[in-house]
């Protein structure tokens, strides 16, 4: 085989449409284009947020800068369990996201993702809970019981943009040299 011997697939290669060679082509004249408007003219290309004269979308909606917290690639939701809920736990349990999972009180995509205790109930025995988050009533409740509370670290990433303060000036280290 020879580079002179390939060839397209068969049928991925069409022809080009050659338009506007008269009458006999059947693509003669208007060369498909219909007849007058903008779009038979040359050049006459619509913008795609063009919305037929009336004031277009991106114009009517508020202006708003930056992502914010609306975006669900940085925000941090945390699957909520109550106080209420680990009272049927019994005493000296291990209270893990994957033990919730297990007992049916959240999803295993929830139990995947943050967890956070809130202090809505009573206990009156101790667990030793393990989660992300704890509300300050959900501790008292829970450390009052004799619990302990232990909380899972949250990957966070340094920034990686340095800021003007964190520059020093490289006159002032030459100065000292």
């Amino acid at each position: 085989m020879r580079l002179s011997d390939l060839r397209p697939a068969p049928g991925s290669h069409k022809p080009e449409r050659r338009v506007g060679r008269g009458h006999g082509s059947g693509r003669g004249k208007t060369a498909g284009r219909g007849t007058k408007g903008q779009k038979a003219r040359t050049g006459g290309k619509i913008h795609r947020a063009f919305n037929g004269g009336q004031t277009r979308l991106s114009k009517r909606l508020a202006f708003r800068r930056g992502l914010g917290n609306s975006n669900t690639l940085f925000r941090k939701d945390y699957t909520i369990v109550n106080i209420s809920d680990l009272a049927s736990f019994e005493a000296d349990t291990q209270v893990t996201p994957e033990y919730l999972v297990a007992q049916d009180l959240m999803t295993p995509a929830e139990g995947r993702g943050l967890v956070k205790i809130l202090g809505d109930g009573e206990i009156d025995r101790a667990l030793s809970v393990r989660v992300h988050k704890v509300s300050a009533s959900a501790r008292a409740k829970i450390e009052a019981a004799g619990g302990t509370i232990e909380i899972i670290p949250i990957k966070t990433y340094e920034k990686t943009k340095r800021r003007k303060e964190d520059k020093k000036p490289a006159s002032a280290s030459q100065a000292t040299s």
